[in-house]
């Protein structure tokens, strides 16, 4: 499963460099591991912190059941940051009074261990970073994390959690980095998600379900994955705030219905958008021409139809245009020109290979046919959608003649 998700190369380099995040309040990163730290008497701790860092790893190593590489067997003795995958420095400028390292990092991505979290995770209080991709955790996540003021970074990726949206994620206050793809989480994500300051938020291949809260177009967050997951009805098109920070937005294999709204032209710092794989219908807005640093762009494998706009295979930042599989009935000769590997298949284009047989074409799917503009009485060129955001359309009004009843004037004696 996972290998039919392929990221775009943007996110893979943004995934590549998220754990630098970590490092800019910390400093330097020591340990990972594996230091002569053998078992024998009874550990003794300089600080609290120490002794409390200990107490965090010791407990959270009895609740993981399985060990298949062995990683944890350096988890002996008082000195933690030779515990394997644990990373520590310097604590931050403020709270130099924890004396000597802390624990800044663990990495246990990839380890295949199975067991469950902890609520003495909590006593690591200058945690920054919590990374379990590819192991087999479950159970619940800790309410306690919120009491970290320093954490940003927590990765579940790829590991058996199920259940609703864990929503004691959403008190830790600095969160800015979260990783929830390849689970088994199912239900809706809460409008609250979108609303927290956040510089990336994956969520795909997993079950969630509903509708995609209108809170997305709030976000600060620059990635959103929504991909290979059960969402359903209309798109989100309340385009509330203007300052959204969305640059790469997968909404791939879904349950999505309806058209694509016109105001998506309002996401302008937009340059990956992948609608495909759902049932959007209607035509595709000419609104898209707004995403003027758009680089990928796919709406492969939905319903949308009419002719494609002239404006988006002459947008300059575009280089990877996907509308294979819907019902379009022509496009720019720019397209082809464009785009190497322009993909046009399986649509309704008279005269070109590889198309839907005409009865195919001539039966529309219902609701396909229908516009998504706004404004679709107006002339195009009289369209008042603007790429600086909403603005309000002043007509004139037409002049309605009333015949009025004759009126009897009573005369002056």
């Amino acid at each position: 499963m996972h290998s039919d998700f392929l990221l775009p190369p943007l996110l893979i380099l943004f995934l590549s460099l998220c754990t630098v995040v970590s490092t800019a309040r910390f400093g330097v990163w020591v340990g990972s591991g594996g230091g002569d730290n053998a078992a024998g008497s009874a550990p003794k701790f300089s600080t609290t912190t120490d002794h409390e860092s200990y107490k965090a790893l010791q407990t959270w190593k009895a609740y993981i059941t399985e060990d298949p590489k062995g990683i944890l067997w350096s988890w002996v003795g008082s000195d933690v940051c030779s515990y394997k995958r644990v990373f520590c420095s310097d604590p931050p400028e403020e709270d130099f009074s924890s004396g000597g390292q802390v624990v800044a990092v663990i990495d246990l991505n990839h380890a295949n261990l199975k067991g469950r979290l902890v609520d003495d995770l909590s006593l690591l209080v200058h945690l920054s970073a919590l990374h379990l991709n590819s192991n087999r955790f479950s159970g619940e996540i800790p309410n306690s994390l919120a009491n970290l003021q320093y954490f940003t970074e927590l990765d579940l990726s790829n590991n058996q959690f199920e259940g609703s949206f864990p929503t004691s994620i959403l008190s830790i206050p600095n969160l800015a980095y979260l990783d929830l793809r390849f689970n088994r989480f199912v239900g809706s994500v809460p409008d609250a998600l979108f609303q927290k300051d956040m510089d990336a938020i994956f969520l795909h291949d997993n079950m969630f379900d509903g509708q995609i809260p209108t809170t997305l177009w709030n976000s600060k967050a620059s990635v959103v994955t929504l991909a290979n997951n059960r969402f359903g009805g209309s798109f989100p098109s309340s385009f509330n705030s203007l300052n959204s920070g969305l640059r790469e937005l997968l909404f791939s294999n879904n349950k999505l219905t309806g058209c694509i709204p016109e105001d998506i032209g309002f996401m302008t710092n937009m340059e990956v958008l992948d609608f495909s794989f759902n049932s959007f219908t209607g035509h595709l807005p000419t609104s898209i021409s707004c995403l003027s640093d758009i680089q990928v762009f796919n709406i492969a494998h939905n319903q949308i139809s009419g002719v494609l706009p002239d404006v988006v295979c002459s947008m300059r930042s575009l280089v990877n245009l996907t509308i294979s599989f819907n019902f379009f009935s022509g496009f720019s000769h720019d397209c082809t020109k464009s785009f190497q590997g322009f993909d046009f298949s399986g649509n309704c284009v008279s005269g070109r290979g590889m198309q839907r047989p005409p009865p195919e074409c001539a039966s529309v799917p219902a609701g396909v046919q229908e516009s998504c503009y706004k404004y679709r009485w107006l002339p195009s060129k009289h369209s008042s959608f603007s790429c600086s955001g909403p603005t309000s359309l002043t007509l004139p009004l037409p002049q309605i003649h009333i015949p009025l009843p004759p009126i009897k004037i009573p005369s002056i004696p």
